[in-house]
């Protein structure tokens, strides 16, 4: 806790950056995933006719083994790999 208050001076801010990067990560991998998971759909499927598939099933326990976005987003943060800025409101002053 103490690394993440230092990078920004404010550890309710840096909790803030933190969260931010990781709803941008989990959005990437969700649309990553829904976008794999579509190769693979039959769109002429009754609800009699639906079957597993072994791939989308892998697919889908990939991606639930992956970390979680909030580490991987930390991680970032801690290893000065994510950008921010702080909005000065006295920029056109």
């Amino acid at each position: 806790m103490i690394d993440i208050k230092n990078k920004t001076g404010n550890l309710y801010e840096s909790i803030a950056i933190v969260a931010k990067r990781a709803n941008q990560i989990n959005i990437a991998i969700k649309e990553e995933l829904h976008s794999k998971l579509e190769e693979f759909a039959s769109h002429t499927d009754s609800l009699e006719e639906v079957h597993e598939n072994k791939e989308q099933i892998e697919i889908s326990k990939a991606y639930e083994r992956m970390p979680n976005p909030a580490l991987l987003a930390t991680q970032e943060f801690l290893e000065n790999k994510i950008y921010y800025r702080k909005n000065d409101n006295d920029l056109f002053s």
